[in-house]
């Protein structure tokens, strides 16, 4: 039977979210065929092995039951790496590079992709070049927004209208975004996403419809329906993803024409080999009110497994229940591997 190590945690921002999908992924793995071993990271970076309840994980209190370990040991623990580790040092090609070194075989995309797709300034450079439509935006670098701010900000205004989306360029689930529909939100947003990142990317701000699809493979990719979120927030943010039960709501299938859904799954497939993502990942797209235009957002190589999640609600869609959508995700990571070591 294979140990399959389920990594969670870590010491990115999205550390919550991580113990969420986590947990939701370790109830959903067939104990018949495959032998779970927890293995946490703390917010300081410590590595633990955990053996107690999977209720433990959401709250927290995992910590205080696991036991010490040593990165060196992981190989001799697991048969292969499931990192459901989102953000910084889970998400961004640095865990994955881990794996590469120990010659372990993981879910999910490898560095190259992982590190493209995290990082948002690098993924629309890539989205550009390849024809694939993304909204307009302008990177700061919180250096220069710290030194002389006033003119940081006269240059984005000069380059984008209001409303704009501030980010981190290299964070995920809305952590550190803000909307700024004025200069004195605009510099508070600067300041919000420059303590999470020192490239931030300022965003057009689209009046639009907010539409996910999920795809699964690797040299021949499959994509899911389509998704739209409903959010009763003013964007789709952290609370709305992962906390609120009422204000939001996932219409899946999304209420869109057969064209525009195809064009969406068209463009996922391109921009997920584009930037040669293998697995398994979400992609977002916004669809203009006004002109009925498809842009792409972002890539998420781990997307969330919660029970608010849109990447295991689009596969069940598509008929593929959670369980099963586990397992493929493990014989992918392995296809990746035995392909790279078998040239």
């Amino acid at each position: 039977m294979k140990r399959i190590g389920i990594l969670f945690g870590g010491k990115s921002g999205e550390h919550e979210v991580s113990l969420l999908s986590a947990s939701a992924v370790a109830e959903a793995v067939d104990r018949d065929k495959f032998e779970i071993v927890m293995i946490g990271i703390t917010r300081d970076g410590c590595w633990k092995r955990f053996n107690g309840d999977i209720s433990a994980l959401p709250g927290g209190s995992w910590e205080e039951e696991a036991e010490d370990m040593e990165v060196s040991d992981l190989k001799d623990m697991i048969d292969f790496a499931l990192p459901i580790l989102h953000g910084p040092y889970g998400e961004d090609g640095t865990i994955q590079g881990l794996f590469e070194m120990l010659d372990l075989p993981y879910g999910g995309c490898g560095v190259l992709s992982s590190a493209l797709c995290m990082d948002k300034v690098s993924a629309k450079k890539i989205f550009e070049k390849e024809g694939i439509p993304t909204g307009r935006y302008k990177l700061v670098y919180a250096e220069d927004f710290c030194e002389d701010p006033e003119e940081v900000i006269r240059e984005i205004e000069e380059c984008l209208p209001y409303v704009m989306f501030v980010k981190p360029s290299n964070m995920g689930s809305s952590v550190g975004i803000s909307r700024a529909s004025c200069r004195k939100e605009l510099k508070a947003g600067l300041e919000l996403a420059a303590r999470y990142d020192r490239r931030i990317i300022v965003e057009e701000g689209i009046d639009c419809r907010e539409v996910e699809t999920a795809v699964l493979g690797n040299r021949r990719p499959e994509v899911a329906a389509v998704g739209e979120i409903l959010s009763g927030a003013e964007f789709y943010d952290y609370k709305a993803k992962y906390t609120d039960d009422s204000g939001t709501v996932l219409s899946i299938p999304a209420e869109l024409s057969g064209e525009t859904c195809g064009e969406i799954r068209d463009l996922a497939r391109r921009a997920y080999m584009a930037l040669d993502c293998s697995g398994y990942a979400r992609i977002d797209f916004f669809i203009d009110k006004k002109t009925g235009k498809v842009y792409i957002n972002e890539i998420n190589t781990i997307p969330g497994f919660t029970k608010y999640s849109m990447f295991p609600l689009l596969w069940k869609e598509a008929g593929v229940p959670f369980g099963e959508l586990i397992e493929r995700i493990v014989d992918l990571g392995y296809e990746r591997y035995y392909a790279k070591n078998n040239r």
